[in-house]
């Protein structure tokens, strides 16, 4: 794959889309903790790792709406409770995202002297540290009915450590709707499409976000993708999953 710009990205918090209010993501990180297990007989660090960790930063504009998913209205209300943010380098199938559960860490305002009004937000990870997956969804995908998606090659042979997925549904009209994650080892074609065990969300009825993951020694087929079921007539979501290539504990 080409090396790529950062144009065309979007960023979702808790099934609210905030991409055109935003000016920059300024840190996308995470990972364990270095921990010194130095002994006096080294000449040199001795490390490993510790806690996991997972932060997002960005500077959005202010906006406040009159849009349900207007920055200021979704930022400013700094909630108690958990958000779950994804940022998607780019928005096409496949493309590459992080994805994090996280508290919302302020909202501070800030007026430059050419009249920008700014604010930065930051989100510190909770339980689980960021986690980068690929796009299930073509950005925000629009399904009227119940639909297989398209899939996602993630590269040859199966794996045995399991996966995590997050769901951001961003407007639904209907009772409710069932995103599962399904997988095949070729594409649907000797081997049939089949739920993947502890892949399919609870089902949704109106804007949110999940994360959900399957047992830790889950076989995940090369090809992913994602069907919707339920009684709808308007869902419109976007998936990220993470398909783990070495063992995952949280």
């Amino acid at each position: 794959m080409a090396k790529q710009s950062g144009l065309g990205d979007a960023l979702f918090i808790s099934g609210y889309d905030l991409s055109g209010d935003i000016q920059a993501v300024g840190n996308v990180g995470g990972g364990p903790a270095p921990l010194d297990f130095t002994s006096i007989t080294k000449s040199a660090y001795e490390r490993k790792g510790g806690r996991l960790d997972g932060r997002m930063q960005v500077t959005s504009f202010f906006n406040p709406g009159p849009a349900a998913d207007a920055a200021h209205k979704v930022l400013s209300t700094l909630p108690r409770t958990d958000v779950t943010a994804m940022y998607c380098r780019g928005t096409g199938l496949g493309a590459p995202s992080a994805n994090l559960v996280a508290k919302q860490i302020g909202y501070d305002g800030t007026r430059a002297d050419d009249g920008a009004f700014t604010f930065a937000v930051e989100a510190q990870s909770n339980s689980f540290t960021l986690e980068w997956g690929r796009l299930l969804t073509a950005g925000k995908r629009t399904d009227t009915t119940a639909t297989n998606g398209a899939s996602v090659d993630f590269g040859t042979g199966s794996t045995s450590f399991g996966l995590q997925a997050y769901l951001h549904v961003f407007a639904f009209t209907g009772t409710s709707v069932t995103v599962k994650v399904q997988s095949s080892s070729d594409n649907g074609g000797a081997d049939a499409w089949a739920d993947v065990t502890g892949g399919s969300f609870a089902a949704a009825t109106g804007v949110g976000a999940q994360r959900i993951q399957t047992a830790r020694n889950a076989t995940i087929e090369r090809y992913l993708r994602v069907v919707t079921t339920g009684t709808f007539t308007n869902a419109v979501f976007a998936v990220s999953v993470i398909r783990n290539d070495v063992a995952v504990t949280y």
